[in-house]
C-alpha cells in the first residue's frame, strides 16, 4: 500500500499543470493556416497539438518533482511458522549401535514431512551448526562428533533465529554433554520439545574415567601416573591396568571392584628416561561382557626436559630476601636454584666450571670488600644478573659493572620508601589494579643517593618517600647490553610477601613481579633466520595444525615468498614431507587429518645461500569424551521441556509429537515495512522526462521544426 505526502498544499499541483500549459501554449500557440492545410511553422493541426500535449506533460512533470513529494509505502508479509529440529550428533547417541539410530532418524524423518505437510517451515540442525536441506535423507547425519554441547546448539538457534517466527524447537539427544553448561541453565523464548534416545540403565563396563600426570618431567626423574577407575556390574572382581611405552610395558597393576558404581584409584611410578615429548598409554585389560572397550584406554603425553635452569643466588650474609627469593624461584619447577652466602659455614665458591643460566647477587659488591674477588669471576662472562641493593651494598662497585642504574651519594647512608608503579611500562603485562597494593606495603631499605637510570633501561617501580612520589627507579631492568641485567635497589622483600598474605591470604603480587622481571632477563634469546612453529603444542584428532612461519634478513628484516621445506616425524619414525611458501598475505601452513601421536618437526629454508633450519615438536590428541559415559540422561532433557513449556517424548511417541504440535495454534506472523521516499530519487522518472523531451525534439526535426 502506498500513498503521496505532500510537503507543501496540493493546490501547487494547479500551478505546476499551468506552467505546463502556458509553456506549450507559448511554443506551440494556433498560427494562421495555409492553403495546404498546415501552419504557418510547418505543422499539422495534429502534430502542433501532439507536440504541445508532449511539452506540457515534460514542463508539468518537472515543476511537479520541483515540489518534493514523497511516497509513503507498507509492505506487509506473511511469515509461517517455524520449528527447528536440533539432532544431537555425536558419537554417545550411536553407542547402542546404528540400526537403532537409523530408527530414531526414520522416525524423525516422517516428523519432518508431516509438519511440513501442515505448512510448517521444518529446518533440521546438528552439533557441527550445520542445517541440512528439506530432501536429505536423515539416517545419512554421521553421528561422528567428538564432543556435545547441547548449550551452545540451543543458544545458537536461538541467535541465528532471532527476531523470527520460531515457534518450536524439537531436541532430538540422549541428553549426555561434556562441554559447556547445562543446557537447563539457559532461557529459550521457544518451546522445546525433547525425544529420548539411548538406554538410561547403566550398562556393566569398566571406564578409564581419567589420567592425572604432570605434563613435565625431567630426565633421569621419577614422576607419578594416576589411573581414575569407574566400573559397574563387576563387583567382586578383579582387572590388570597396564602402562606403555611405545609397545613397550613399563608397569601393571591389579584392581578389584566394590559394589554398585565402584571408583578405584592406583599410581604408577615410572623414570623419564628420554628427552622430548614422550607417549605413555594407560590401559584396562578388557574384561568379558564390557558394553564397550573404547573407554578402556587413555594417552598420556609428557615434556621430559634435559635439565632445569641453574640459579646462582649468592649473599652477602644469611638475611631473610634470600629465602623469599628462592622460595618465588622454587614455584617454577624449572629452576634449579643454588644458594650460597659469603660469610655461611659453607663453601660460598661456586663450583669450578659450573654454568649457571641466571646470577641474583643479593647486596653484593659489599663495602668491606668480602665478596669482590667472586664478584670479579662472575663478571667475567655474560650471565643475566640481578642485582638487590641494601645497606650494605657498595654503591661505587656497583655503579660501575651494571648497565641499568647510576647511583652518586655518600653510599653509607640509607633510606625507607615504598614503591609505586611507573604506568608507562607496558613490556610486560601487569595488571595495575592488583599493584595498588604496592601501596599498602611496608617500607623498604634503599641506599641514599641520586638515582639515573642508564640509556636503554626500562623502569618498573618507582620511589615513593613518605607521601612523595619520586622519580628515583626502585625496580628497573636493561635487555638491550650485552649482559641482561635487572636491578631491584632495596632490601626487604621478606616483609613485603608477609605483609601480602597478611592482606589477601595469598602471595601473588610480590611474586609475580620478581617472577616476570626475571623471566624477562633469563629467556635466551632467538637469534635464528628461520623460525617455524605451531601455533600450539597440543591440537585434537581432526582439526588442522597450523604452522607460523617467520623468515629474517641478516638485519631481522622480515622476509616473504622464499621455499620452505617441512618434515614431520611421527612415534614410529614415519616421515611426512610438505613444501609451501609463506607470503605476506599468509606465513600460515596448515596440515589436515594427522593421526594422533607426538611428532617431531623440522623446517628447512635457503636465506642468502645459508642454509637455515628450525625444529621442535607438537602433539595430536584423541579426545575420548563420548565414550567416558554412554548412559543417557532423560532425566535433564525432561527438565528442559518442562522449563520451556515442553514435553519429553520416546522415539515411538513421534505421532503424539507431531499430533501436539500441528493441533496447537501456530499461527503466521505478519510484518509490516514502512518507508518513506522522495519520488525525485526514482530513477525511472528521469528517464520518462528525458524520454518526452526527445520523442517531441525527434518529431520537431522530422516534420521540419527548428
Amino acid at each position: 500500500m502506498s500513498n503521496v505526502i505532500f510537503q507543501s498544499s496540493p493546490w501547487w499541483i494547479l500551478v505546476c499543470l499551468l506552467v505546463g500549459a502556458v509553456y506549450a501554449y507559448a511554443l506551440y500557440q494556433p498560427l494562421p493556416l495555409t492553403t495546404t492545410g498546415t501552419t504557418v511553422g510547418g505543422f499539422d493541426r495534429r502534430t502542433t497539438y501532439g507536440l504541445a500535449a508532449l511539452r506540457f506533460l515534460a514542463v508539468s512533470l518537472l515543476c511537479f518533482l520541483l515540489l518534493d513529494p514523497l511516497i509513503h509505502s507498507i509492505q506487509t508479509a506473511t511469515e509461517k511458522p517455524k520449528i527447528v529440529l536440533a539432532v544431537d550428533n555425536s558419537e554417545s547417541v550411536v553407542a547402542g549401535g546404528r540400526p537403532a539410530i537409523n530408527r530414531s532418524m526414520t522416525a524423525l524423518q516422517s516428523l519432518r514431512q508431516q509438519l511440513t505437510d501442515k505448512g510448517m517451515e521444518v529446518t533440521v540442525r546438528t552439533l557441527d551448526d550445520t542445517l541440512t536441506d528439506a530432501g536429505t535423507d536423515l539416517t545419512q547425519i554421521p553421528f561422528t562428533r567428538r564432543t556435545t554441547d547441547l548449550s551452545g546448539l540451543l543458544n545458537g538457534v536461538r541467535s541465528d533465529y532471532e527476531g523470527r517466527n520460531l515457534t518450536d524447537v524439537v531436541l532430538v539427544s540422549d541428553g549426555i554433554f561434556n562441554q559447556g553448561l547445562s543446557p537447563t541453565f539457559g532461557q529459550y523464548p521457544f518451546t522445546i520439545n525433547t525425544i529420548g534416545l539411548g538406554d538410561t540403565i547403566p550398562r556393566k563396563d569398566i571406564q578409564l574415567k581419567g589420567v592425572v600426570a604432570n605434563r613435565i618431567a625431567y630426565l633421569g626423574n621419577q614422576f607419578p601416573v594416576q589411573a581414575e577407575i569407574v566400573s559397574y556390574g563387576y563387583q567382586g572382581q578383579s582387572a590388570t591396568v597396564v602402562l606403555t611405552q611405545g609397545g613397550r610395558e613399563l608397569a601393571r597393576q591389579s584392581v578389584r571392584f566394590g559394589q554398585g558404581e565402584a571408583f578405584n584409584q592406583l599410581t604408577f611410578q615410572t623414570t623419564a628416561t628420554r628427552k622430548g615429548v614422550q607417549h605413555y598409554v594407560v590401559e584396562v585389560l578388557p574384561q568379558p561382557g564390557e558394553y564397550t572397550t573404547r573407554n578402556n584406554r587413555q594417552d598420556v603425553y609428557i615434556d621430559v626436559i634435559d635439565g632445569k635452569e641453574k640459579v646462582l643466588l649468592l649473599g652477602l650474609a644469611p638475611h631473610p630476601d634470600i629465602r623469599a627469593i628462592r622460595s618465588i624461584l622454587e614455584k617454577n619447577q624449572n629452576y634449579e636454584v643454588d644458594v650460597r652466602v659469603l660469610t655461611g659455614s659453607v663453601d660460598p665458591t661456586p663450583p669450578a666450571g659450573k654454568k649457571y643460566d641466571l646470577i641474583i647477587l643479593h647486596q653484593i659488591p659489599d663495602n668491606r670488600g668480602t665478596g669482590n674477588a667472586i664478584f670479579q669471576t662472575l663478571l667475567s662472562g655474560n650471565t643475566p644478573m640481578l642485582f638487590v641493593l641494601g645497606s650494605q651494598s657498595s654503591i661505587g662497585p656497583f655503579t660501575a659493572s651494571n648497565p641499568v642504574l647510576q647511583i652518586s651519594g655518600p653510599g653509607t647512608q640509607i633510606d625507607k620508601v615504598t614503591a609505586y608503579f611507573n604506568t608507562d611500562f607496558k613490556q610486560l603485562a601487569f595488571d595495575p589494579a592488583k599493584l595498588d597494593l604496592l601501596a599498602k606495603l611496608p617500607p623498604i631499605t634503599v641506599p641514599y643517593g641520586e638515582y639515573r637510570a642508564q640509556p636503554g633501561s626500562e623502569v618498573v617501580l618507582w620511589q615513593q618517600i613518605g607521601t612523595v612520589k619520586t622519580t628515583k627507579p626502585l625496580l628497573a631492568f636493561n635487555v638491550t647490553s650485552p649482559r641482561k641485567t635487572a636491578v631491584l635497589a632495596g632490601e626487604g622483600l621478606w616483609a613485603w610477601r608477609l605483609e601480602e598474605y597478611a592482606l589477601t591470604e595469598k602471595q601473588e603480587v610480590v611474586d609475580e613481579l620478581l617472577q616476570k622481571i626475571i623471566q624477562l632477563i633469563s629467556v635466551k634469546e632467538d637469534r635464528r633466520k628461520l623460525r617455524v612453529y605451531p601455533i600450539r603444542n597440543e591440537f585434537v584428532a581432526g582439526e588442522k595444525v597450523i604452522f607460523e612461519t617467520e623468515l629474517y634478513n641478516d638485519i631481522y628484516e622480515r622476509q616473504y615468498d622464499q621455499p620452505v621445506r617441512l618434515q614431520l616425524t611421527d612415534e614410529r619414525n614415519r616421515t611426512l614431507s610438505y613444501a609451501f611458501t609463506p607470503t605476506a598475505a599468509n606465513s600460515r601452513y596448515e596440515i589436515s587429518q594427522l593421526p594422533e601421536g607426538a611428532y617431531q618437526f623440522r623446517a628447512t629454508a635457503t636465506l642468502n645461500g645459508r642454509a637455515e633450519q628450525s625444529s621442535g615438536q607438537f602433539i595430536v590428541r584423541t579426545q575420548q569424551l563420548e565414550a567416558l559415559n554412554t548412559t543417557a540422561d532423560h532425566a535433564m532433557l525432561r527438565q528442559l521441556a518442562s522449563q520451556t513449556g515442553g514435553r519429553f517424548y520416546k522415539p515411538a511417541q513421534v505421532d503424539a509429537l507431531v499430533n501436539a504440535l500441528a493441533n496447537r495454534p501456530h499461527p503466521a506472523r505478519m510484518s509490516s515495512t514502512e518507508s518513506i521516499d522522495e519520488i525525485i530519487n526514482w530513477r525511472w522518472l528521469f528517464f520518462a522526462v528525458l524520454l518526452l523531451a526527445t520523442i517531441e525534439w525527434g518529431l520537431r526535426k522530422f516534420y521540419g521544426g527548428y
